[in-house]
């Protein structure tokens, strides 16, 4: 079970306390979307960047997995997330998951002066990036602290799928749709058979309200639940999720 914490209309001290309160729960993991201003609601409500919140989680929290869901591929260098997912790993003692994706949130790029382009030109970029990532980790000394797993967003069956196949140990959906689901978790296992790989090394998750059936994911090929929520982050609907996968 996981809880990805949205970092809009709020304030860091309410975001640590929420992740820290998640921690303490037993929560399997813990995620900050990477996005500069708010998603819905109030367009100029306060709102803070992932990664400097990664650091801080990563010296925050003790058991916890984290990352980013997902980080936006166009924001920055390749090599430099490469190291900075190392920096953090080292912080938080190995449990830190690079979440990444091809990006779609026009405002962001608009507003801090990065080419919004086309869909296409955005997943290319993320398949030119993701060896670039994981030759640079390969690289660093030290190297990483934990197994820093890769986490790919997204749903494309041609290109973001096969990426998911080819390089990701975990996948992530936004959708809500257990038959998609279902078919989406059919052509991840169609894309390691065509490459070669186990698909059971590749562990899948879905973003999800707090009214969700597990059992139900589960059937669709979920194993890995992760509750969205926002400011004042109350944590009752997550511990009913916890103690529904528990039963």
């Amino acid at each position: 079970m996981g809880l990805q914490l949205r970092p809009q209309g709020t304030d860091t001290d309410s975001l640590q306390r929420a992740w820290t309160a998640a921690d303490s729960l037993g929560v399997d993991t813990v995620w900050i979307w990477d996005h500069f201003y708010p998603l819905f609601g109030d367009a100029d409500a306060t709102h803070f960047e992932c990664f400097s919140l990664l650091a801080a989680m990563a010296v925050t929290t003790r058991r916890a997995r984290f990352g980013p869901m997902v980080a936006c591929n166009s924001y920055r260098n390749p090599e430099l997330v490469a190291d900075m997912a190392r920096t953090i790993d080292h912080l938080s003692g190995g449990r830190f998951i690079l979440g990444i994706g091809a990006g779609w949130f026009e405002r962001d790029y608009r507003e801090y002066g990065y080419e919004f382009g086309t869909a296409g030109q955005r997943l290319a970029a993320l398949g030119e990036a993701l060896p670039r990532i994981e030759n640079r980790l390969s690289q660093l000394n030290p190297p990483p602290a934990g197994p820093l797993p890769l986490l790919i967003g997204g749903g494309g069956e041609l290109k973001t799928l096969r990426l998911v196949a080819q390089h990701a140990e975990m996948w992530n959906t936004t959708s809500a749709d257990l038959e998609l689901i279902a078919h989406k978790n059919r052509v991840i296992d169609r894309w390691c058979a065509e490459i070669g790989r186990d698909p059971s090394e590749i562990e899948r998750s879905a973003l999800v309200s707090a009214d969700v059936d597990p059992d139900a994911y589960l059937a669709a090929g979920i194993t890995h639940l992760i509750l969205s929520s926002g400011h004042p982050f109350d944590l009752a609907p997550l511990q009913r999720l916890i103690d529904l996968s528990n039963d």
